[in-house]
């Protein structure tokens, strides 16, 4: 009898796993179903120290500038290459910098959609060319 109700314990705990499981996954699919999950993003960015700067460097964006541009000017890190940062994989940007620009559209350096976040290094402005 024993061996019985062990079968059924593991039967009624698998399956209890199973459902919650299932639910987890399909919340997670339709709240992101307008942007697809990543594992990862083509970045730029536009780092600046003092918030002054950003907030300059987000004037010329807003005024029409290519966020490449602005990059090349303002940014005050070694990504001078229009604030490329290149490909990224999760998990290998500050946090708080991966969290804005995993939630980033794809857009074009012409007509940007960025975001801003502030980090240890200084003010951020983000903007992602790809993901995949």
């Amino acid at each position: 009898m024993a061996g019985k109700n062990d079968n059924k314990t593991k039967d009624s705990n698998s399956k209890g796993k199973d459902n919650n499981k299932k639910p987890t996954k399909d919340t997670s699919d339709s709240s992101s179903s307008k942007l697809k999950p990543a594992t990862s993003i083509n970045v730029r960015h536009i780092l600046c120290e003092k918030h002054s700067k950003k907030e300059e460097a987000l004037t010329k964006i807003r005024d029409g500038a290519k966020f490449d541009d602005v990059a090349r000017e303002y940014s005050e890190d070694k990504a001078r290459q229009g604030g490329s940062l290149g490909w990224k994989t999760r998990g290998s940007l500050l946090p708080e910098f991966e969290k804005v620009a995993y939630e980033l559209e794809p857009s074009t350096t012409g007509s940007p959609k960025w975001g801003e976040v502030k980090t240890s290094e200084g003010y951020h402005i983000v903007m992602v060319e790809g993901r995949k």
